[in-house]
């Protein structure tokens, strides 16, 4: 079974470098639902294909302004302008615009 929501999650295991637990973390699945996911046997639904979805559009972003490498822990780290939330915890409640208005600072800093 391969469904491009379960594709998305392996991308962004494999191009992206986020672990099983940190898509898990960013989606409110387990870790072993995640497992399943990358290894292309089951797929994300409804609001956790959302979550998917949405941190791919944020990761694909973050590609643009820092090294791949740096993604993960970006994501994991408290954040000042999220009122030190992790990005990670604050896609996984469903605010991925938040996140993305602090990209959106890194990408035009003279816009904020």
């Amino acid at each position: 079974m391969s469904t491009a929501f379960a594709l998305e999650a392996h991308r962004l295991r494999q191009a992206a470098g986020l672990s099983a637990e940190q898509i898990a973390r960013a989606t409110g699945a387990a870790t072993s639902t995640v497992r399943g996911w990358l290894g292309l046997r089951s797929e994300p639904s409804g609001a956790r294909a959302e979550r998917v979805a949405e941190l791919s559009a944020i990761t694909d972003r973050l590609e643009r302004v820092m090294p791949r490498h740096y993604i993960p822990l970006w994501l994991s780290k408290p954040n000042e302008a999220l009122g030190d939330e992790k990005p990670i915890d604050v896609i996984a409640a469903g605010e991925y615009r938040q996140v993305a208005r602090v990209i959106a600072a890194i990408e035009d800093p003279g816009a904020t």
